[in-house]
């Protein structure tokens, strides 16, 4: 799924995750999220508005890591479009888009060999 992050004007502050994913991808029994972001692991407690019109995932760690990762990416301060791939339960990948463009790409034409 594609992510946006969720800026305050000058910072990211978290993802937006968007109504249609929340209905496919999360769950209402899903009180918290696990992502991985490389070698870092951090759980995310969805609040009850998560469901009701406010995909948002905001944690200050999550914050300060999508600062660190795609803060040099932002152009005119405009969100950054993330990949977000279920990995199991309640955990998930976060990756640039256009990496995720490529791996997917690796894994289909491996596939069509």
């Amino acid at each position: 799924m594609v992510v946006k992050t969720q800026e305050n004007g000058r910072e990211v502050l978290g993802l937006r995750v968007g109504a249609a994913n929340v209905r496919r991808y999360f769950p209402r029994s899903m009180g918290a999220v696990e992502l991985l972001l490389g070698d870092l692991r951090i759980q995310c407690m969805l609040p009850p508005d998560f469901w009701k019109g406010q995909p948002e995932i905001r944690d200050p760690r999550l914050g300060a890591w999508l600062n660190h990762k795609v803060s040099r990416e932002r152009i005119n301060r405009k969100p950054i479009a993330l990949a977000m791939e279920h990995a199991g339960g309640n955990s998930f990948t976060l990756q640039s888009v256009s990496f995720a463009t490529k791996r997917s790409a690796r894994l289909v034409s491996a596939v069509g060999v």
